[in-house]
């Protein structure tokens, strides 16, 4: 366990009681982006899933943490330096979709499991759908979708939408549009890890437009909330948890106030199992979380709860342990369809001012019991 986990080890037994009985242990290469742009969600990756290990009091997990710099290529060598030098049963970690879609059929080739935390690429969850793969976060259109609902259903009917050109962009604009009944007044793909917007803002003032739709990650939502907000056009914006999160709203501030986004998750979602993570993980980091460390501390526990009953070496077994997820998510209520993506309720949040902190609280439910659109084309039962 890291320096970063054994701060955390305090929260053991203030979350749980007796730490976790386990079948087999497993070495688990977490492959995230901890330098560039995209490094404030890989930093949520990483703590998100060491607070797991801290508070579950087990030592079944031994934690290999790699930096991908958000380099496709630089992914895949570390994947099979960790599967070939470290013999890592498990992979997870990866953010970004284009990096997924390079590292994942390789690693389930080699007959290793990968776990996504975040990124859920469509083609991967449809006729790619795989036995090692599972995804513990979300299918790429699916927050999108949720916005694309709310959009109509709140009056927005000419809609000008915004993502970077990659798998994730593609999807998430795929995804509003399915559930979106509105015209499109301009549809744009940026570049990945784009910095300066004005142009597109331009294009959005001159659209009339009376909506706008973004899927911008990481740094690439900051440079876009405040040169728009600095901008003069006075559109309301509808985005996703992935723009308007935890991650990003610090840096963010005044500029995203008000903003409408769609997430599985929020850290005002009242259940036990959040109000704990929420606690422990102020506490220990000294912030509030973001979706992706609350998908990052349920991947561990899922894999924590598929260790406590099967030996990773057995590959069905523990598959079929995986399936189970029985672990008490963040989320709430969480099951796998049959391509191991989630069934999960999809929230509207709103960024607000919450006891002095910018962030955000829930509205409402947007869909219930989601499942995406691509499991039917998956041949998995």
């Amino acid at each position: 366990m890291t320096i970063r986990a054994s701060l955390c080890t305090g929260l053991a037994v203030l979350a749980l009681s007796g730490g976790v009985a386990q079948a087999g242990t497993a070495t688990v290469g977490l492959i995230t982006t901890l330098s560039g742009g995209g490094a404030g969600i890989g930093a949520d990756v990483r703590d998100g899933f060491e607070l797991a290990l801290a508070m579950s009091g087990s030592d079944a997990i031994h934690l290999v943490i790699e930096d991908d710099g958000q380099r496709p290529e630089q992914a895949v060598q570390i994947a099979d330096r960790m599967i070939q030098s470290e013999r890592a049963d498990i992979l997870t970690g990866i953010i970004f979709s284009n990096l997924a879609m390079a590292v994942v059929p390789s690693v389930t080739a080699q007959d290793v499991i990968y776990i996504s935390s975040n990124a859920g690429p469509s083609p991967l969850a449809g006729a790619g759908c795989h036995p090692n793969y599972f995804n513990a976060a979300w299918q790429n259109d699916m927050l999108h979708e949720a916005s694309g609902a709310y959009a109509s259903e709140h009056g927005m009917t000419n809609t000008f939408i915004l993502a970077p050109n990659y798998p994730a962009g593609t999807d998430a604009l795929t995804g509003f549009k399915r559930r979106y009944t509105g015209t499109i007044a301009g549809e744009l793909y940026t570049q990945l890890g784009q910095t300066d917007y004005a142009a597109e803002i331009a294009q959005i003032r001159a659209s009339g437009a009376d909506s706008v739709f973004i899927f911008l990650p990481g740094g690439m939502g900051i440079s876009f909330m405040r040169q728009y907000s600095q901008s003069g056009v006075d559109l309301p914006v509808i985005s996703t948890a992935f723009t308007v999160g935890q991650d990003n709203l610090p840096a963010m501030g005044e500029a995203a106030m008000g903003v409408i986004n769609s997430g599985q998750w929020s850290p005002d979602l009242d259940n036990a199992a959040n109000a704990a993570f929420v606690a422990a993980f102020r506490e220990a980091y000294g912030r509030t979380p973001s979706l992706y460390a609350s998908q990052s501390f349920d991947t561990a526990n899922l894999i924590l709860s598929a260790l406590a009953v099967a030996d990773v070496d057995d590959h069905d077994a523990f598959r079929a342990a995986l399936r189970a997820a029985d672990f008490d998510s963040v989320r709430g209520d969480f099951a796998f369809a049959n391509n191991q993506h989630p069934i999960q309720d999809v929230y509207i949040r709103q960024v607000a001012m919450v006891d002095g902190e910018i962030t955000n609280r829930l509205l409402g439910l947007a869909i219930e019991d989601y499942v995406d659109v691509y499991a039917a084309q998956c041949p998995m039962e």
